[in-house]
């Protein structure tokens, strides 16, 4: 790609102020390009460390080549943000941020994937990235008695998009509100403000959509008063912790780790038998960048006759990206070229009868895969498979 560009100073100062100072620690040892999981298909050969050396010499969107803009654009918006190469880095050089900070000089001269354009404008007009109305985003509750948040409530529970409006993902949502509501956990909900968390369009490079869905959630946590959040997806749970939490001050937690707790301490106990072979998929996001490992696996182990196994290696730390991040679950590749068959038949090759997971975009990258594929297996979220366990025999 380097030999196809020349070199912009004016260029490298801009993107090393938008945060790709972490290129200058990068040496090229390559061991970034080992972790990465795209150089594990056949056929992909993605070099990841070129790009702190191209943003060292300022050589990002500076050719006059049409092809040379068109490849560039491919391959600095490949990335799923799954952070195995910060994992792997001796000197911790953060390529998702690098990436994320060459995504936003890209967006700003309009060099960006179309589909991420049509994302863009949905999250502006709706906040949500799929252009759903705002009124609808409460139906995943429909028949449940669900308290609006007040402060005098310990928590709001933040519910993602894809678990509010998708028709197959809102049973995560009723699963998680009704384990809390079990344990007695005083919560409240707010689907009337609620907007996209916006982590996974930052990390596409859409900072400006980015803070428009900021400014919307932070005003409704200040004058909502909120303390503390618990959130059904780890992408929110990370960019609330990471971003929200250096401008509001209060606390969020992911489900797994409340539910963990409350079966802890006794508050709910699992009682009907779950007899089926399980594997859990450690995301990203809850995994390696939040270091949420034992909480789901916990859960699911209180379940009776539920057998759990894991994917030898990669799993925990060394999980394999369902390749839904950075907004890589509404990009499309061509079917022998994506992350998520490798990591499919990585679980499969267990043997399992039901794959869990913890967050809604390896639910809905894994499900619509598998409508390809001959199989059996099925996709559970943990909420869901714990939610079977407990529910009372009327409840739906």
């Amino acid at each position: 790609m380097s030999n196809l560009l020349k070199l912009n100073p004016e260029i490298r100062e801009l993107l090393l102020e938008q945060g790709a100072d972490d290129a200058i620690k990068c040496y090229e040892c390559g061991r970034c390009m080992a972790a990465c999981p795209w150089n594990m298909l056949d056929g992909v050969n993605y070099t990841t460390y070129q790009f702190p050396d191209l943003i060292r010499l300022g050589a990002i969107l500076c050719s006059e080549e049409k092809e040379a803009i068109c490849q560039e654009t491919n391959e600095v918006f490949r990335c799923v943000g799954c952070d195995s190469c910060l994992y792997e880095c001796p000197r911790k050089v953060n390529i998702s941020n690098i990436l994320r900070s060459a995504r936003r000089i890209m967006i700003d001269f309009d060099s960006y994937p179309q589909e991420l354009k049509s994302l863009f404008l949905r999250l502006n007009s709706n906040g949500n990235p799929l252009g759903e109305p705002q009124d609808k985003r409460k139906e995943w509750a429909d028949g449940l008695t669900m308290p609006q948040f007040t402060e005098k409530l310990d928590y709001l529970l933040f519910v993602c998009c894809i678990t509010a409006y998708d028709a197959r993902a809102k049973s995560v949502a009723r699963a998680v509100a009704q384990t809390l509501q079990k344990a007695e956990i005083k919560f409240g909900i707010n689907s009337d403000k609620e907007v996209c968390c916006g982590e996974a369009v930052r990390r596409a490079g859409g900072e400006k959509v980015f803070i428009q869905l900021f400014d919307s959630n932070f005003k409704m946590f200040r004058d909502l008063k909120v303390k503390n959040t618990i959130t059904i997806s780890p992408h929110c749970y990370t960019i609330f912790n990471n971003e929200y939490k250096n401008y509001h001050n209060f606390q969020s937690l992911h489900y797994t780790q409340v539910v963990f707790e409350q079966i802890k301490t006794g508050r709910i106990k699992p009682n009907k038998p779950f007899n089926k072979t399980v594997v859990y998929h450690d995301p990203c996001t809850l995994g390696r960048q939040s270091g949420i490992y034992e909480e789901p696996r916990e859960i699911l182990k209180s379940i009776p006759e539920l057998k759990l196994v894991e994917v030898p290696f990669f799993n925990r730390k060394n999980s394999i990206c369902c390749g839904a991040g950075s907004m890589g679950l509404w990009r499309e590749y061509a079917n022998e070229g994506r992350l998520v068959n490798l990591r499919l038949q990585q679980l499969l090759n267990t043997g399992a009868e039901v794959i869990a997971v913890a967050c809604p975009y390896c639910l809905q990258m894994f499900e619509e895969t598998l409508k390809s594929m001959d199989s059996d297996i099925k996709v559970m979220d943990v909420s869901e498979i714990l939610w079977e366990s407990l529910k009372p025999e009327t409840n739906q």
